[in-house]
C-alpha cells in the first residue's frame, strides 16, 4: 500500500484533494478556500460517532471511528465530510485532474 493515501475534493468552485499519511497518521487538505481547509482538517483528525451498517442497510451499529487510525477508517469518516463541511468527496476524480485544474472553471475552458 503506498505510503499516502489521496483522494480529489471540491468546494465553492475550488478543487484540491486530501492526503491522508498512513505511517504518520496525518491528514493535509490542499484547496483554495482556507475556511474548507481548517474545517475539513479539524473534522478529518477528530474521532466520530458513526452509525456503521452491519448485515444490511438497515442493521445500523454505531461506533466510534478514528479517521486517522488506517485508510478503512479514513474512508468511513470522508463519507460525512460534505454534510459536516461542505466539502466534496469527488470518489471518481483523479487527484491528478485536480492539481491540474484547480479551479471549477478551468474544467470547462479545458472541454472547449
Amino acid at each position: 500500500m503506498d505510503k499516502i493515501y489521496s483522494v480529489a475534493v471540491s468546494c465553492r468552485g475550488a478543487n484540491g484533494w486530501v492526503e491522508y499519511d498512513t505511517e504518520a497518521k496525518t491528514v493535509k487538505v490542499f484547496l483554495n478556500d482556507e475556511k474548507a481547509v481548517a474545517d475539513a482538517e479539524k473534522f478529518l483528525s477528530e474521532k466520530h460517532q458513526i452509525k456503521i451498517p452491519q448485515a444490511s442497510l438497515l442493521d445500523f451499529v454505531e461506533k466510534t471511528v478514528d479517521p486517522l487510525a488506517d485508510v478503512e477508517s479514513f474512508q468511513t469518516v470522508l463519507t460525512r465530510l460534505w454534510e459536516n463541511t461542505d466539502v466534496h468527496v469527488d470518489w471518481s476524480r483523479p487527484v491528478e485532474y485536480v492539481r491540474k485544474y484547480p479551479h471549477l472553471s478551468d474544467t470547462v475552458k479545458a472541454t472547449k
